[in-house]
């Protein structure tokens, strides 16, 4: 059975253009990596688990941030090239970028060694348009961006 995942793809608009909010993974395989290294906030959840509960509490893990009430928009799922199932909501929100206070987590470093290292799993965030945004997420990530844009632009043109 392949790995559930579900997330949460915050939204604004700035001077009326689109951006949205990424996160960039913490540990030292991401800390060089840049385009095509951000995510949504998201995290795994087991079968039977609510897949929009995960999504609301792993988007306040990683940033620190509680969800704030509004229309959760659903960008449905999108299989990974790893096998794994994505979930994903759009809510408008904000939150300032360069406070976010993740979670972390423990694993050997370096490799072999024996000594143990706490890792931030999220080390930044940050507000990017979304022709940004869609260089800068894993890109099996980018459809959620293209679904939000849709969603977006038919809203507006109803």
């Amino acid at each position: 059975m392949s790995k559930l995942s579900s997330g949460i793809v915050l939204y604004r608009f700035q001077a009326h253009a689109l951006e949205v909010l990424l996160v960039h993974p913490g540990g030292p395989f991401w800390k060089n990596k840049d385009l095509g290294a951000w995510s949504i906030p998201k995290g795994e959840y087991q079968q039977g688990e609510s897949a929009l509960g995960v999504a609301r509490r792993e988007f306040e893990e990683e940033t620190g941030y509680p969800l704030g009430e509004g229309e959760l928009i659903p960008l449905g799922e999108i299989k990974q090239p790893s096998g794994k199932m994505i979930t994903a909501w759009a809510l408008k929100g904000d939150c300032e970028a360069e406070t976010i206070q993740s979670n972390s987590f423990s694993m050997e470093w370096p490799p072999k060694s024996g000594v143990m290292q706490d890792f931030p799993e999220v080390d930044r965030a940050e507000w990017f348009s979304l022709p940004e945004a869609k260089s800068k997420i894993l890109p099996g990530q980018a459809g959620f961006l293209d679904r939000l844009a849709d969603h977006l632009r038919n809203m507006a043109n109803s």
